[in-house]
């Protein structure tokens, strides 16, 4: 496998708290790869390291073949790894197409004194970016609610809309953080039915973050568990799900935690 992201030996402390410890993986072009595991195991200190939110104590992570780690945020989305959000990115007072819009801001090409007096290059942003949020909007389906302002969107709809986020910074590798919080099961597998398509179709990586085990084991092609900020297994679903060290860390609660 020649890996697109490379874990290498990350640990990260706090003082005398140890959050992340010596954990490596690799992540393959196109794969979906979720990290999974009981609350306070140390997965969303993880996912920060790898966006550039956080800094690893030691090790590093690297993106085709490019060290990444310790570079503010803005940068490692630049290069084309992208965190998504559960709603903080989200303008509640904007609509879905606007927001979209927004988070070209990435890509522009115009400086800002450029859009703030309307030159030539911001006038082709403009133009680029609302094709550019419209071909998203299509691709998600959001295409009813477009005009509709975020602050009136269900939750599945939110959710979708933070992807449309992500999407629009055309990253290579995309982190979904909970994207299935919060939903009920035919949202959910809306959910995942699109986060297939953004691998399938737009040929993107995925990694995600999530509590859901049913749909975790529905859409991995690989899982990494950590508990107690170790990685404890990785391997395909099936292999995780008889991996006696996961039913353990679960309290061996199989049927309710881990979708067995």
């Amino acid at each position: 496998m020649t890996a697109i992201l490379q874990v290498k030996n990350v640990t990260k402390r706090y003082g005398g708290l140890t959050a992340n410890n010596d954990i490596s993986f690799d992540v393959a072009p196109q794969e979906i790869l979720s990290v999974i595991g009981p609350n306070g195991a140390g997965k969303s200190t993880l996912f920060k390291q790898i966006a550039g939110f956080v800094t690893p104590t030691t090790g590093e992570v690297i993106y085709k073949g490019a060290k990444i780690s310790g570079l503010p945020p803005h940068k490692v989305a630049r290069m084309g790894v992208v965190r998504t959000f559960q709603e903080t990115t989200i303008f509640k007072s904007m609509t879905v197409r606007e927001n979209v819009i927004v988070s070209h801001h990435l890509r522009s090409k115009a400086s800002l004194l450029g859009f703030f007096f309307g030159s030539s290059q911001a006038k082709a942003d403009e133009v680029e970016f609302g094709k550019s949020a419209d071909d998203i909007i299509d691709f998600l389906g959001l295409q009813a609610i477009r005009n509709e302002l975020a602050s009136n969107l269900p939750q599945g709809h939110l959710r979708a809309l933070g992807m449309a986020i992500g999407l629009a910074t055309q990253p290579e590798i995309i982190l979904l953080d909970e994207p299935f919080a919060g939903m009920n099961h035919d949202e959910t597998m809306r959910m995942v039915a699109l986060v297939r398509r953004l691998r399938d179709e737009r040929g993107l990586t995925v990694l995600l973050v999530e509590h859901d085990m049913p749909a975790v084991m529905k859409i991995s092609d690989r899982i990494v568990c950590i508990n107690f900020g170790e990685k404890i297994a990785e391997g395909t679903p099936s292999e995780i799900q008889a991996n006696p060290r996961v039913i353990e860390a679960y309290l061996g609660s199989e049927d309710a935690a881990i979708g067995m």
